[in-house]
């Protein structure tokens, strides 16, 4: 049992890469698309409205299997199995968090824009100073929700091959004709959201704290 634990708590740490890699390139990378989203270009508009359609609209698992398969079938290229992972996983997330952004963004009357033209501010001064400060607390419990489904969504990396958590656990699984380890990675996976929830539970206080 001992060695079977220690086993998972190191696939777990590769979870936990997953989890902060797709963190670190997600959230940036839903600025420019929840930007091009309200862009008032009409086509740059809908074209990143369709794409945010096709990604939110179709299953993890299937962009998993097309980042890292599309290329070997269409380009004869073949990558790394882990960087295929985070790409998809990057890709999927900023699409949620662009919609998450968006709405913030919105949710701030027009009024607050007008009063901070009419006091000489500039529109970057206006958007950092005054309006992203009320965004990030209106997005931080949706926020929160995301990184919460993107802990489980880690298991996903698994159908490439990975030896993360939950690949693991089927393995070991398999070979001790025992649902024990299934049970052990549920019990890991609980532990890290239960962290993450923390995290946020803190963010929201302070957030609210200096409102």
């Amino acid at each position: 049992m001992e060695k079977l634990i220690l086993s998972m708590f190191s696939s777990s740490l590769v979870s936990i890469e997953v989890f902060f890699l797709t963190i670190l390139f997600s959230v940036p990378l839903g600025f420019p698309l929840a930007a091009g989203r309200m862009a008032h270009f009409k086509p740059l508009s809908y074209l990143v409205n369709a794409f945010l359609l096709i990604i939110r609209g179709t299953p993890l698992i299937l962009q998993l299997i097309a980042v890292y398969f599309g290329p070997a079938y269409l380009f004869k290229i073949s990558y790394d199995r882990f960087v295929a992972a985070i790409i998809a996983l990057s890709v999927n997330y900023a699409c949620y968090f662009a919609e998450i952004y968006r709405g913030g963004i919105q949710s701030i009357s027009q009024g607050q824009y007008e009063a901070a033209k009419v006091l000489g501010y500039t529109k970057i001064q206006t958007f950092f100073r005054i309006i992203l400060p009320q965004v990030i607390k209106q997005i931080t419990p949706a926020m929160g929700n995301e990184v919460i489904t993107l802990v489980k969504d880690t298991a996903l990396v698994s159908v490439l091959g990975i030896a993360e958590l939950f690949r693991t656990a089927q393995t070991s699984s398999s070979r001790l004709f025992s649902t024990t380890p299934i049970f052990i990675a549920g019990l890991f996976y609980f532990i890290m959201n239960w962290i993450v929830s923390s995290a946020f539970v803190i963010i929201e206080k302070k957030l609210n704290y200096y409102k």
